[in-house]
């Protein structure tokens, strides 16, 4: 069994014993349920060059990114520093994130919030919408395409913007009207191994009517220079902010080499 195969495992029993702890009437009572979504697939075309910064204190990758890291904190700097969009993974037991991340940084940001998790139950995107989110992922690797439909139909009718995440061109046959944003993810979700060339790679054969973000691995104003003249709209980047000491330094100095 793969790592990916050992989290989705996971990820179903523990939205079962969720739902037993916190009930779906007690989700849609919640403070941040009735707020207006800020669009994410907006946000990266006023925002260029669409970078969406993550918040991620681990990963099965790399076991010490930044353990104590505060998501106010850095997700404020994500903000001050040009950001178009912030990621926050909440997965804790393989990623030490926790819904409360969302929570906590809701209270302080405008820009629009990507709820970064192994989704595979309606329950977890009445979660997102719950905390503050604006958009929930989907990854095409997990879902079939029957579940996939479900589960975007379900967040579009939240009013949550949606973006799937491929790392094959085969999995596009999962696509459905209600994605607002297609995800080529760099990272083989198997061996856990990134190359931030696959996405320019496969970018051919993606379609032209949504928007396109290249994810994981990257760590270049050159790379993303090359990848925006290939066609993607923005970037999806944790690992390259949360291993500085200022990750908001790090995402302005990132941004003024784009130019």
């Amino acid at each position: 069994m793969n790592i990916l195969d050992k989290i989705v495992r996971h990820k179903i029993n523990e939205v079962e014993y969720r739902k037993n702890f916190i009930k779906e009437s007690e989700l849609v009572t919640r403070l941040f349920y009735e707020r207006d979504i800020v669009s994410l697939s907006e946000s990266l075309t006023e925002n260029a060059p669409g970078i969406i910064a993550e918040f991620k204190r681990k990963s099965p990758s790399k076991e010490n990114i930044n353990l104590k890291a505060n998501p106010v904190k850095i997700t404020n700097m994500y903000q001050e520093n040009g950001a178009a969009g912030v990621s926050i993974l909440t997965d804790h037991s393989f990623f030490e994130g926790h819904e409360k991340d969302i929570l906590e940084a809701r209270n302080n940001l405008k820009l629009p919030i990507l709820r970064k998790e192994f989704i595979v139950d309606t329950y977890q995107i009445l979660e997102a919408k719950s905390i503050g989110a604006d958009a929930i992922l989907l990854i095409a690797q997990i879902l079939s395409k029957s579940e996939l439909k479900d589960l975007a139909k379900f967040a579009k009718e939240l009013k949550l913007e949606v973006l799937m995440e491929i790392h094959s061109s085969s999995q596009l046959e999962k696509l459905t009207d209600d994605v607002d944003i297609i995800g080529v993810n760099n990272r083989d979700l198997e061996k856990f191994t990134a190359d931030p060339m696959h996405s320019f790679n496969i970018y051919p054969e993606l379609p032209t009517d949504r928007k396109l973000i290249s994810e994981s691995g990257i760590s270049s104003a050159e790379e993303i220079i090359k990848l925006r003249e290939r066609g993607f709209d923005g970037f999806l980047i944790g690992e390259y902010f949360m291993n500085s000491d200022d990750p908001g330094k790090t995402l302005k100095e990132l941004l003024e080499k784009v130019g």
